[in-house]
């Protein structure tokens, strides 16, 4: 199959996510089926779709014909049988859980065509895993968007253990033809790029709690002037919870060192998970937290956080995750808020001050994973 064999796509699950893709879908000129377990959900998926598209149209960023005609396009269900059996492509966008995965593959197994792609939209899970519940894992493949899916570009296009080339290809193409930035994942690992890059910065943001210095304002006000949400923040803004759950992951599936602190545990226990509880680090209940910049610790710097990302970078080419370092750039830059990959913010910084920056780190913090690999050491990646 090719990229322009598929004519429709269905989206499972109407949340956030799968309402963003469905709608992004839809731009893309596909025909779009929203399916989810209950009316109440499609129905609140299809009015996200709606303001979504609005806001584009009101923007100037799509016309009103197109508007018209994206809606015209769309098909709300429940029944997961009608919803997939003409389907070409299928995108599963349902809670990160493994066991409920699974089990939707594996229906969606029984019930699509046999030339249908199966994508799930997991942001860490293993793809292989999810193909298991298939009879067709050559036809399983990842596929991660990011959060808003309509605004942001980066999709991984991933690759589980018995994923075909054409499958893959064909993600990617799709992909480019709802205008989003594909980036293929070459063999399946825990966060695939993105959240494997940010991880340890996550890991270093427990580990000054646990230390109890500097506090996550003191740490905050160095990095704000620096970028849109500093890193305690944007923790607090996601999910103090979201963040603990990811590094439990990581520690299951990659290295011990991942465990979130006692400290960091600490906010789950108490309900303290940041804004959608109104406090975490900060107190969220007028609205974003004042930083007072007056506070900057000295303690800590930028060149430290990149060189956390650059280190975990080069481990994703050391175990061929990812072939070229342009491509872990380009997913950095599509993925979050900074124009620059780690790799290029290496060549200008320079490989010899990160591995001494790392050290740093690693003398505060004797983890195996804040470690220089011996690429970043021999530091001769060239874009």
């Amino acid at each position: 199959m090719k990229a322009e064999d598929v004519k429709k796509i269905t989206m499972i699950g109407a949340g956030d996510m799968g309402h963003g893709i469905a709608a992004s879908c839809l731009l893309g000129g596909y025909q779009v089926v929203l399916r989810d377990i209950e009316q109440k959900y499609v129905d609140k998926g299809v009015a996200g779709i709606i303001a979504s598209l609005d806001k584009f149209k009101e923007k100037g960023k799509i016309t009103p014909d197109a508007f018209a005609n994206a809606l015209v396009r769309l098909t709300p269900m429940v029944d997961l049988q009608t919803a997939v059996r003409d389907a070409d492509f299928i995108i599963e966008a349902v809670p990160e859980k493994l066991e409920l995965k699974k089990s939707v593959f594996a229906d969606l197994d029984k019930f699509a065509p046999k030339h249908a792609i199966l994508a799930s939209n997991t942001s860490n899970i293993s793809i292989t895993d999810i193909a298991s519940a298939t009879t067709r894992p050559d036809k399983v493949i990842g596929y991660h968007f990011f959060n808003p899916a309509i605004l942001m570009k980066l999709v991984e296009v991933i690759k589980g253990k018995a994923t075909s080339d054409e499958s893959i290809q064909v993600g990617y193409d799709v992909a480019k033809k709802i205008k989003k930035v594909p980036v293929i994942v070459k063999k399946d690992s825990p966060g695939f790029i993105y959240n494997r890059i940010n991880e340890p910065t996550v890991v270093l943001l427990s580990k000054i709690l646990e230390a109890g210095h500097p506090t996550p304002e003191e740490f905050d006000a160095a990095f704000k002037p620096l970028m849109a949400m500093a890193p305690f923040e944007l923790m607090d803004y996601v999910g103090i919870d979201i963040a603990a759950h990811g590094l439990e992951y990581f520690s299951q599936v990659l290295s011990k060192d991942y465990k979130p602190s006692e400290a960091m545990m600490s906010y789950l226990k108490s309900g303290n998970l940041g804004k959608k509880t109104g406090k975490g680090f900060y107190n969220w209940s007028k609205g974003r937290p004042t930083i007072d910049l007056s506070k900057a610790t000295k303690e800590y710097d930028i060149n430290q956080l990149i060189a956390l990302q650059v280190n975990e970078a080069t481990k994703l080419l050391e175990e061929g995750v990812v072939e070229d370092p342009k491509e872990i750039d380009l997913a950095m830059a599509n993925g979050g808020g900074s124009p620059f990959g780690p790799f290029a913010l290496a060549q200008g910084i320079g490989y010899h001050e990160l591995v001494y920056k790392l050290n740093e780190l690693h003398k505060k913090f004797p983890l195996n994973i804040f470690k220089p690999t011996k690429t970043l050491k021999e530091g001769k990646i060239k874009l």
